[in-house]
Parts: C-alpha cells; structure tokens; sequence
C-alpha cells in the first residue's frame, strides 16, 4: 500500500530483464509478479515465458510480448479481488538508484578514489580535462 503513495523517482521502471530475473528465483513459479511502477520492453530477451504480472503501467511492446507468450497482465484492483492479503504474490522493483542524477552524489569528484561524476558546464577540451583526468598530464586518478 505505502508504494503506491510513492514519487516518481520511488517508483522506478521494470524492464523485462530484471522481472524475469526476480521471478526466476526458486519458490517464484506460478506468482503473481506485483510491481508499482512501469514495466518495459527488453530487447535482450529472446524469449518472456508465461507469466502473470500487476503493475501500473505496461509498455506496449511489453503489453505485446507477455501476453504473446501466454501471460497475463492484471490491474492492481483485479489484484485485491483475486489475493485479497497478497499471498501468491511477489513485490517487486526497479532499481531505484539507476537514475543519472545519482551518479553524481557521492564524495567529491576531485577526492582520491571518488567515481562520482562532476556537474560540468560543457564537455569540451577545457573542462575539467586536464590533471587527473587524463595519463598525459602528470596522473590519472
């Protein structure tokens, strides 16, 4: 109930990818996948085996390929009708720190070891290219 109240940004989208991933684990088989969220399209799967999935939105070429495949997608009120206290279900999400934004949280961009990307006015030769950044000029970090 509480992720349904959720921002945008708590509510990340679900590729086809990663729901077969999550499903596939041992226990899953024959569940009902619940997501709050979007689930979308993954071109690196070949093949989406017969599944049943509640969420709040579904791409087309997602919508396409599940019940191409025999499956089922049913919204959040058919959920409460069929497992009115969940069980038989499984919850699950999109990665919530895969936002490009989060890549630029984290230690200083200039402090030894950070990853973390800087914000920078443009990309060209003289921004932030030249110490430490590059092999040629004295160090890389």
């Amino acid at each position: 109930m509480r992720r349904l109240f959720m921002s945008k940004i708590n509510r990340p989208p679900l590729s086809i990818a990663r729901l077969l991933r999550l499903m596939k684990k041992p226990g899953r088989e024959n569940k009902i996948a619940v997501c709050v969220g979007t689930i979308t399209n993954d071109l690196r799967i070949r093949e989406v085996p017969k599944l049943t999935v509640c969420a709040l939105k579904v791409s087309a070429g997602a919508r396409e390929r599940i019940l191409r495949a025999g499956g089922e997608i049913i919204t959040f009120d058919q959920l409460a009708k069929r497992s009115p206290l969940g069980r038989g279900t499984v919850l699950i999400q999109g990665p919530r720190k895969g936002r490009t934004a989060e890549r630029h949280f984290g230690p200083a961009p200039g402090a030894p070891g950070s990853h973390t990307r800087p914000y920078v006015i443009s990309k060209g030769r003289k921004f932030e290219r030249a110490r430490g950044r590059r092999k040629s000029r004295a160090y890389k970090k």
